[in-house]
């Protein structure tokens, strides 16, 4: 239904283009998320593009509580705000996985 709700069926981003992500990120639990561009915004649910800040951010989250931020350059979307099962193990996953590519010397 997300696929729906967010005028969006699948997103590809590649690891070269997140520039850091974030646990509780800026804005998820303020009720304005900025100028909707496509999609929706219900209680309990937020998914779609937005302008937020003059940035476009693509939301996907229906528990605040469980959302991170990914922060990227050279791409569509400044940001994406998106619930995840387990937060703190997938920003440090994606941490780990930055952190790896950085330290790629080939």
């Amino acid at each position: 239904m997300d696929k729906i709700w967010a005028i969006k069926s699948s997103l590809a981003i590649p690891l070269e283009h997140i520039a850091g992500v974030s646990l509780d990120p800026p804005g998820v639990h303020d009720w304005w998320k900025g100028l909707r561009m496509g999609g929706t915004q219900l209680p309990g649910l937020i998914a779609g593009t937005f302008l937020y800040h003059n940035e476009r951010v693509f939301w996907d989250v229906h528990d605040p509580s469980r959302a991170i931020g990914i922060s990227l350059h050279d791409e569509r979307y400044n940001e994406l705000i998106i619930e995840v099962e387990s937060p703190g193990d997938v920003v440090e996953m994606i941490r780990m996985a930055l952190k790896s590519r950085l330290l790629d010397f080939t």
